[in-house]
């Protein structure tokens, strides 16, 4: 079964009649409540910009002063895969779960100050900004951490079976991009960082999200309660959705992340269906949300440039996004653990290299968890 198809339990697309049968994946434990995991934040904050961005002229100093962002390019220096000129573009979109603040309260768990990406997910715009694949890196991924300077200039040395979250811990973003470059050969042109407080309050902002359940959800983990039927989600159930393990699935970080991605192409459909523009109040509490929610690479680090960025995107809608997850397996040694199917994965690698599409062939018979919730926009 390809890690592409929406299993049974996961989200029926627009248009659909029901649900689609998916294959299944060993059972995995529950991660303990301190880790429960953002898996979508980050893209919302990609798909809102794209329309908070687009009239905040009047407000330009203001929005510009919530902005933060980071010098990867200098962090890293040149040596990085080269940079891909043929009009389309790469970018490490990564929730991180950080317990400091008003995440602490969102995710549970001990203000330690350390945080993780929960989220990571290699958004390629292809040339025309007119289509995009998404692929979605599993947390538990044990890979061979690269050797990466952070931005402070502190040198963290490689190591060899890593968790791929913890290499945003050890050096933030720019260990995060030396990772994913490192694993993928693809030189990453932009980032973006969202949290747990911004994703809820950028739901809310948006007027919620409508779902359809084809089951009961119930998950006191991630304070979620849905009785089969249709819902508009509020910012706090959008939370409990994407972090639930407990109320769906195997409990699997797999199986998870096909029902984030789902909900990202449900998200994608609201923005496309609300009135943004006709509402100033609206486009300016989304764009106040966004820019105060997301850190940027230095690039992105101004409203002007998020205004160029986010008109490169508007072009895509949910029915002409894929999204897929790397190809993995789950490790014989421990199975809440996976392992990079490294000759499936080059196959998505070498189709995004190309600006072409991920071929089928990539995911068919890598794991891809279990998900028992059915949503639909």
């Amino acid at each position: 079964m390809s890690a592409e198809t929406t299993p049974e339990t996961v989200i029926s697309e627009p248009g659909e009649t029901g649900p689609r049968k998916g294959g299944k994946g060993r059972r995995r434990k529950a991660r303990s409540k301190s880790r429960k995991a953002l898996r979508v934040a980050a893209w919302t904050v990609a798909g809102v910009v794209v329309l908070g961005g687009a009239g905040v002229g009047y407000v330009y100093f203001k929005l510009n002063g919530n902005l933060k962002s980071v010098d990867i390019d200098q962090a890293l220096g040149n040596d990085r895969p080269r940079k891909i000129d043929n009009g389309s573009e790469n970018i490490l979109v990564l929730g991180s779960d950080s317990r400091s603040g008003s995440n602490k309260k969102l995710g549970g768990g001990v203000d330690d100050g350390s945080a993780r990406s929960d989220t990571a997910m290699i958004v390629h715009v292809y040339e025309g900004h007119k289509k995009a694949s998404v692929v979605s890196i599993p947390r538990d991924t044990l890979i061979d951490r690269p050797a990466c300077t952070d931005t402070k200039g502190t040198v963290h040395p490689a190591v060899s079976g890593a968790m791929f979250n913890e290499s945003y811990g050890t050096g933030g973003a720019a260990c995060a991009v030396k990772t994913v470059e490192s694993i993928t050969g693809i030189r990453m042109d932009h980032y973006l960082e969202v949290d747990f407080s911004g994703f809820q309050k950028l739901i809310d902002d948006l007027g919620g999200v409508p779902v359809t359940t084809t089951r009961n959800i119930d998950d006191p983990n991630s304070h979620l309660t849905l009785q089969a039927g249709t819902h508009t989600l509020n910012g706090r159930q959008a939370l409990g959705l994407v972090r639930t393990r407990h109320g769906v699935g195997d409990g699997s970080d797999l199986g998870r992340i096909q029902l984030q991605q789902a909900f990202v192409k449900a998200l994608l459909n609201q923005v496309k269906n609300v009135g943004v523009f006709s509402n100033p109040k609206k486009l300016y509490d989304l764009a106040d949300t966004a820019t105060k929610t997301v850190t940027t690479d230095s690039d992105l680090g101004s409203v002007n440039s998020l205004i160029d960025f986010s008109d490169g995107l508007k072009g895509i809608s949910a029915k002409h996004m894929t999204m897929v997850t790397m190809p993995v397996q789950y490790d014989p040694a421990n199975p809440n653990r996976v392992l990079l199917e490294k000759t499936k994965a080059q196959l998505v690698w070498d189709a995004l290299k190309n600006d072409q599409p991920i071929p089928k062939t990539a995911t068919e018979g890598t794991a891809i968890g279990e998900a028992k919730g059915v949503v639909s926009s």
